[in-house]
C-alpha cells in the first residue's frame, strides 16, 4: 500500500518536474558542497530519483540514485544501511585481474604523496580590541558559522563562532576586560567553537584576512549597560513535547520492571523546565500519567502552531539480547524500508492501531512534504548531537545509535518539523539504571535543549 502511494505521488510530481538527468546533475553538484543545506537538498534529490527508478523500472537510474543516497547519507550521518545492501545486490562484482608488476624508478621512491588535511589553528593572539585566530591555510566563506543566543537562565548574551577546523587538545579560556567570559574549544572533531559571553549586549564584528579570522569586540558604555533591556528571541518559538505512552499504555517494561511511560515523562518535564528557562514557549501533550491517542498528539501541536514537535520514547529488545543492545537514537518521519526502523516503529505504533485507519491515504501523503522531511532531518541531527555532547562529558560508554528514518504514526500529521527520540534501551541493565537516575535525565534533557537551540539558530 505504502509503495503504491509513493509511486502515485512521484508520478504526479514528475509531470511537472525536471528530467531525471537534470535532477541527477543538480544533485551531483550539490553533494560536492560543504554546506549542510546543499547536502540535504542533494539527499532529497537522490531519494526522489530512487522513487522514479521504481516507477520507471530503470536499473541504471536506481543504481545512480542509490549511490547518491549512500554518499549523501554518510555525510549527513543518516542510517542508509538498507540502501547500501540494495546497491550491493544491483552492482555486479568486478572480476579480479592480477595487477601488473611495476618497476619504480629510483627517483619515484623519494616522492611523497600529500594528503589534504583540514584547517588547523596555529595561534590565538590579542591585537588591541581584536581577537586574532591564525590558521595554517586560507579560510573560505562557508567555513565560519556565526550566530547569537540569549541565555535567559544565566542572563547572558552569547556570541558563537563555529569554525570548520581543529585546534589544540585542551579548551582555552581567554580573558578581556569588560567581557564576562571567552572560551575556545573543540566542539566536535571538525568544528572549533568560540563562545563570547557577556551580561550586557556587546558589538561584534569579524572579517577574514587570508589565514586569519579577526574578531573585533566592543563592549557598551556603562550608560548603555544600565538602560539596555534584553530581547529574548526564543520567546517567539513554540515547542510541543510529547512524552510517549501513558495511562493504560505503559510502553516498554524493561530491567527491574522499569516502565517507559514514567521514564520518558520525567525526561520530558526536565526538557520543559530547561526550554522555559531559556525563554521558549512550551506545551506538553500530557503533563501527567494519562493515555493520549496518537492522532491527538500532533493535532494538539498543530493547534498550538508549534515550530517543532519532539516525541520522547525509550527503546526495548527481548531478554535474549537485552544485555547487548543499547544506545541513543533519533528518528524523523519517512516511509523507511529498514527492517530495524520498522520493528521499533511497530512497538511505538502499537499503542493505538486505530490511528492508522484514521489518517488514511491523504494524511500519509502529507508526510512526503519534502520541506518538513529535510527540516526534521536537520532537527534530528542537532538533537542527537546535543544529547551525546552533554552525556559524554559526564558518562562513559554512551553509544551513538545514529539518526534514522522511521514510519512512526505519532509523527504523521504534524505540520511542523518533528522527531522521535529513543533515549536508550530500558531493557539494558546499565542504560536502564541511568534512565532512572535524575542527574542522567537532567543531563540528557539539557543536551536535547542545546540541540533544539542549535537547530533554531541555524534555521533560515
Amino acid at each position: 500500500m505504502i509503495r503504491y502511494l509513493l509511486l502515485l505521488v512521484v508520478f504526479v510530481i514528475s509531470l511537472h518536474a525536471l528530467s531525471n538527468s537534470e535532477i541527477l546533475k543538480r544533485a551531483d553538484g550539490l553533494i560536492k558542497s560543504s554546506s549542510q543545506s546543499d547536502q540535504f537538498r542533494a539527499y532529497n534529490d537522490y531519494k526522489s530519483l530512487y522513487l522514479r527508478s521504481i516507477m520507471n523500472d530503470s536499473t541504471k537510474l536506481k543504481i545512480n540514485s542509490l549511490k547518491g543516497i549512500v554518499k549523501s547519507g554518510k555525510k549527513l550521518h543518516i542510517d542508509i544501511s538498507t540502501y547500501e545492501k540494495e546497491l550491493k545486490k544491483l552492482t555486479p562484482k568486478k572480476k579480479y585481474t592480477k595487477p601488473k608488476q611495476i618497476v619504480k624508478k629510483r627517483s619515484d621512491t623519494s616522492k611523497k604523496i600529500r594528503i589534504r588535511s583540514s584547517h588547523k589553528l596555529k595561534s590565538v593572539t590579542w591585537k588591541e580590541n581584536n581577537l586574532v585566530l591564525s590558521f595554517d591555510k586560507k579560510l573560505t566563506n562557508n567555513q565560519i558559522n556565526y550566530f547569537t543566543l540569549y541565555d535567559n537562565k544565566n542572563k547572558r548574551f552569547k556570541y558563537i563562532f563555529d569554525i570548520h577546523a581543529s585546534m589544540l587538545n585542551k579548551s582555552q579560556n581567554l580573558r578581556k576586560d569588560g567581557i564576562s567570559r571567552i572560551k575556545l574549544g573543540q566542539y566536535k572533531p571538525n568544528t572549533l567553537r568560540l563562545v563570547i559571553e557577556n551580561r550586557s549586549k556587546i558589538k561584534i564584528n569579524f572579517k577574514k584576512e587570508s589565514k586569519n579570522l579577526v574578531i573585533k569586540i566592543q563592549s557598551n558604555s556603562k550608560k548603555q549597560k544600565t538602560s539596555f533591556t534584553p530581547v529574548n528571541l526564543n520567546q517567539y518559538k513554540t515547542v510541543v513535547i510529547d512524552a510517549g505512552h501513558g495511562g493504560k499504555d505503559p510502553g516498554a517494561v524493561g530491567y527491574k520492571k522499569y516502565r517507559e511511560k514514567i521514564v520518558v515523562s520525567k525526561i520530558a518535564n526536565e526538557l520543559k523546565k530547561i526550554l522555559k528557562s531559556r525563554g521558549y514557549k512550551v506545551f506538553m501533550t500530557r503533563d501527567r500519567d494519562k493515555f493520549v491517542k496518537l492522532s491527538r498528539r500532533t493535532k494538539f501541536a498543530n493547534k498550538k502552531n508549534a515550530h517543532i514537535f519532539v516525541s520522547i520514547h525509550a527503546n526495548a529488545v527481548g531478554k535474549k539480547i537485552a544485555n547487548k543492545v543499547h544506545g541513543i537514537e533519533t528518528y524523523f518521519l519517512s516511509p523507511s524500508r529498514s527492517e530495524r526502523a520498522k520493528k521499533i516503529a511497530s512497538k511505538e505504533n502499537s499503542a493505538d492501531l486505530s490511528d492508522m485507519n484514521l489518517y488514511g491515504k491523504n494524511s500519509f501523503l502529507n508526510l512526503l512534504n519534502h520541506h518538513n522531511i529535510l527540516a526534521s532531518n536537520k532537527l534530528a541531527i542537532d538533537v542527537q548531537r546535543g544529547m551525546l555532547g552533554a552525556l559524554n562529558k559526564k558518562y562513559k560508554g554512551v553509544k551513538d545509535g545514529g539518526v534514522r528514518e522511521g514510519p512512526f504514526w505519532v509523527l504523521v500529521g504534524a505540520q511542523m518539523p518533528s522527531v522521535l527520540i529513543e533515549v536508550g534501551f530500558i531493557t539494558h541493565p546499565k542504560e536502564a539504571k541511568r534512565l532512572v537516575d535524575n542527574n542522567y535525565r537532567k543531563t540528557m534533557a539539557r543536551g536535547m535543549a542545546d540541540g533544539i537551540q542549535r537547530y533554531f539558530a541555524n534555521c533560515k
